[in-house]
């Protein structure tokens, strides 16, 4: 497993491991984390120390840094704000990946996909992305050209990406971005059905698992606490899951998905 990857066709070099403020960690914690060659940041309006951090940083490393944000699919006044806000309280002059985020059944809107080509082409981003679960319909968008950047479920719990998605990258050589690599904590916790005594994975197993796929360019991680970054980042350091490990998690991932009834409802 390399360490480092280039995010499709961006051409852009990061290290797999992505980081976001979700858990709000401080600012200590986000700057060990790039400190540590973490570059991928995901940035959301509300993470306050986040957006310390990075105004910080940018002035002497915004080049190395390739910053993700985006807004919900609600039409191009929430593009506008969204661009506008970013550029403003970042103050930067640029967003590297925007993202339209949770696109479902309805799909992306094309004077959203055309207001993100002229924001593209005055240069406030560089790159169009989504995150959603209809992975499906992100595969008709890679086979359209259309997209530089997918955001996407992939864990061992919830695989189907390995046939809806990952097989139809070809076509348009877009970067993946993963999230959710312990099942909102599900595959830390013993799922119905299993031993007492019976293994679980850590945190850093789920990393692994995800970044053991060659598809996946960024699996992104929130650590909510310095150790739990520096104990994900130990783990990815080991390399791929072997024979063994593998098979236990896709196991183990399984059980989760079987026994907890919350999760029946959801695509694997």
């Amino acid at each position: 497993m390399e360490l480092h990857s280039v995010v499709g066709r961006t051409g852009r070099k990061v290290f797999r491991l992505g980081l976001s403020g979700s858990y709000h960690p401080g600012e200590a914690v986000l700057h060990a984390g790039l400190d540590a060659g973490m570059n991928y940041v995901l940035w959301y309006w509300w993470q306050k120390d986040m957006a310390r951090v990075l105004r910080e940083v940018f002035p002497a490393r915004r080049e190395q840094i390739i910053l993700a944000t985006g807004v919900s699919n609600f039409g191009n006044w929430a593009v506008r704000r969204g661009v506008e806000a970013c550029l403003r309280r970042l103050q930067t002059d640029y967003i590297d990946i925007f993202q339209i985020f949770w696109v479902g059944a309805g799909g992306l809107k094309p004077q959203t996909l055309d207001l993100l080509r002229r924001y593209q082409e005055d240069g406030k981003i560089r790159h169009i992305a989504i995150s959603t679960h209809n992975r499906r319909y992100a595969a008709e968008l890679v086979r359209q050209g259309v997209l530089d950047v997918v955001m996407t479920r992939y864990n061992a719990a919830h695989r189907g990406a390995e046939e809806d998605l990952f097989p139809h990258l070809p076509a348009s050589n877009p970067g993946v971005v993963s999230y959710t690599a312990t099942c909102w904590k599900e595959l830390l916790q013993r799922p119905q059905g299993w031993p007492e005594d019976g293994p679980r994975p850590a945190a850093g197993d789920c990393y692994r698992f995800v970044l053991s796929n060659p598809h996946v360019d960024v699996c992104l991680t929130a650590p909510a606490s310095r150790r739990e970054l520096e104990e994900n980042l130990a783990a990815v350091a080991r390399g791929p899951l072997d024979l063994d490990e593998m098979a236990f998690l896709r196991g183990f991932g399984d059980a989760v998905y079987r026994g907890r009834w919350r999760w029946l409802w959801a695509e694997p």
